[in-house]
């Protein structure tokens, strides 16, 4: 019979395995198509083979792995039918948190926005894209926020995940950071003053900044994608 503390190792060793995985999947040092050996993976990290299948398992839930039985893992490719369902989803969801945070809002998260903004700027300063993430990330969950609907951040934050890789490439770009703390600065302006068709308009551009690197990639690196 297994042990509770069994279970624990197991779950604490797949998260370890999970965070590693999806941050080299997430920063492109896994690039797609690249083959992933659980044998090796587990030996990596000293540990038995079943964490490191549960670890896989999940990302092949989200999308960064193609698990295919008797078959080699590998870090799945990009599909441009799969990244555009991720985005119109993720779309319709803060066009509705916004017009529900331009409703609500009533200056009470204006000091933490301004405070998310001032190290979005910093990042930029240091090119620090990890850290310019994080703060993406809680920029768009402190919306969720304000518009008293903190479940639809999971929403967006999983289809996000979804062309996060792609989101690292536009962001090596020179301007790339700052023309999103630009539209980030432009959000919070026109939630202040309560102006819905502004604010979603605004969100529209934004999330439209990946179209040309998407293009871009696709066609320098056809092989990243699936035909």
């Amino acid at each position: 019979m297994q042990q509770p503390g069994d279970v624990l190792e197991r779950r604490t060793s797949a998260d370890m395995v999970f965070d590693d995985l999806y941050e080299r999947i997430g920063s492109l040092e896994l690039l797609p198509g690249a083959k992933i050996s659980e044998a090796d993976i587990a030996a990596k990290f000293g540990i038995s083979r079943q964490p490191v299948r549960d670890a896989f398992s999940r990302l092949g839930n989200m999308e960064l792995l193609l698990i295919r039985p008797q078959k080699a893992t590998v870090v799945k490719k990009f599909s441009l039918r799969s990244i555009a369902t991720a985005r119109f989803v993720r779309l319709s969801v803060e066009l509705e948190v916004l017009r529900n945070a331009a409703a609500l809002w009533d200056g009470s998260f204006d000091t933490a926005f301004k405070e998310n903004l001032v190290a979005q700027n910093a990042a930029f300063k240091a090119k620090d894209i990890d850290a310019f993430h994080a703060l993406d990330y809680e920029f768009h969950k402190q919306l969720c926020q304000v518009a008293k609907a903190d479940f639809a951040f999971d929403i967006i934050s999983q289809n996000k995940a979804r062309v996060e890789r792609l989101c690292v490439l536009s962001l090596t770009a020179e301007d790339g950071m700052l023309q999103l703390i630009k539209d980030h600065e432009v959000i919070l302006e026109q939630l202040r003053a309560k102006n819905a068709d502004g604010v979603c308009d605004t969100i529209r551009l934004h999330l439209s900044r990946l179209d040309d690197t998407i293009t871009d990639i696709h066609q320098a690196h056809a092989s990243y994608f699936d035909t």
